[in-house]
């Protein structure tokens, strides 16, 4: 079982930035794709990027792409969100996931990103 805790999410002004943080608790080869997903209340989680752990592979969804920078720390089992230039439509819950080679999911609790002035 792997469990992911994130942090830095808060609140921020539009036009500001935030860094956000998964810490995996333990190192596993088994895991392949470490990603964050969003969901704002009343809509469905959306991917925002994912990264491949070993190649560093990065996909981001086009709401973010050229804002938002995803990247890896292997040796600190932690996968970063470098979240620029943010606006009212990227508040939302943040969400890290991570999936192992097996097929399996796991989720971290969440941590609320709120954009406002």
């Amino acid at each position: 079982q792997v469990q992911l805790v994130e942090s830095g999410g808060g609140l921020v002004q539009p036009g500001g930035s935030l860094r956000l943080s998964c810490a995996a608790s333990r190192s596993s080869r088994s895991i392949i794709v470490m990603g964050w997903y969003r969901q704002a209340p009343g809509k469905q989680r959306d991917l925002v990027a994912i990264i491949t752990i070993t190649g560093g592979s990065t996909n981001y969804a086009d709401s973010v792409k050229g804002r938002f920078t995803i990247s890896r720390d292997n040796s600190k089992n932690t996968v970063y969100l470098q979240m620029k230039s943010l606006n009212a439509e990227d508040a939302a819950v943040y969400y890290c996931s991570a999936r192992d080679i097996a097929g399996g999911t796991y989720w971290g609790q969440g941590t609320q990103v709120t954009v406002s002035s």
